[in-house]
């Protein structure tokens, strides 16, 4: 029997071609009830109230769920992907939390994502585990106080990011509720570990229980289901088998217009 999981689009992936206040009511005119972003304001961990007022006003008239949210995470392209591991950096991250947590508040987000960040060349990988296994705490905190949690995830991609594979990523979520904070958890980002090369079946039979969000685009490319060689219904028939049963994140680059983008996908499906 196929899955029965719920669908949603990360709005800073998919219609790219409008501004950023126009996406989620783009979403919802495309059908779907909920929506994730990574960070707003990649530039800006404290942006402006106005900004932020405009972001949750935007949300809300849309009339969708904002199911998931980025910390900040600096450059994503560049030298950063993510500043809670980077000692010149992470004073930005917790600085963000109270925004991004009060965004959280306002709109009923459920999962935090936090991006690792990418190995230093100053700075030895114990320093930076240990700076993120601290900040990872802090952040779980903060999410605990709506109910929230926060969600580690492997990267591909050619950067010096330490977190690939599965193991990778519940490794850190092990250590940091070891460290006391039980609100963490595994983003089982499906293209990210197959594009790693990472044994996704084994991933979803060991490492379910641990799994607080899914994130699909095929491979290669990037791109819509359908336009690779991934599984993709296959593995959310296995995790929702093994007992998962939160959002799936359209987290593609549409191999053409946003608007023709979900075609793979019966409309009834997009509907929370």
């Amino acid at each position: 029997m196929p899955h029965q999981l719920r669908y949603e689009v990360n709005c800073s992936i998919l219609f790219t071609e409008l501004p950023l206040l126009e996406r989620p009511g783009a979403a919802r005119a495309a059908g779907f009830d909920a929506v994730e972003f990574w960070w707003p304001w990649p530039e800006e961990p404290v942006p402006a109230d106005r900004e932020v007022d405009a972001f949750v006003g935007a949300v809300r008239d849309a009339g969708v769920q904002l199911v998931g949210l980025n910390f900040f995470a600096g450059d994503l392209a560049g030298a950063d992907c993510g500043v809670l591991s980077l000692p010149k950096r992470s004073a930005q991250f917790l600085d963000n939390l109270a925004v991004a947590v009060g965004i959280g508040e306002q709109l009923g987000v459920s999962a935090f994502n936090a991006l690792y960040g990418n190995r230093a060349e100053d700075v030895s990988p114990q320093e930076q585990d240990e700076l993120a296994t601290q900040n990872l705490v802090e952040a779980a905190a903060a999410a605990a106080r709506i109910g929230a949690t926060v969600l580690i995830e492997p990267l591909s991609g050619p950067k010096p990011y330490p977190l690939r594979t599965a193991a990778d990523a519940v490794a850190v979520v092990d250590r940091v509720r070891a460290a006391g904070a039980s609100h963490v958890a595994f983003l089982c980002d499906l293209y990210h570990l197959a594009t790693n090369g990472d044994d996704v079946d084994r991933a979803i039979a060991e490492h379910a229980d641990a799994v607080g969000h899914v994130q699909i685009a095929d491979a290669p490319g990037r791109n819509e289901p359908g336009t690779g060689e991934l599984p993709l219904d296959r593995w959310l028939t296995d995790l929702e088998r093994a007992g998962y049963g939160g959002w799936v994140g359209l987290e593609y680059r549409p191999s053409g217009a946003s608007a023709g983008a979900f075609d793979w996908l019966p409309r009834e499906r997009r509907r929370a």
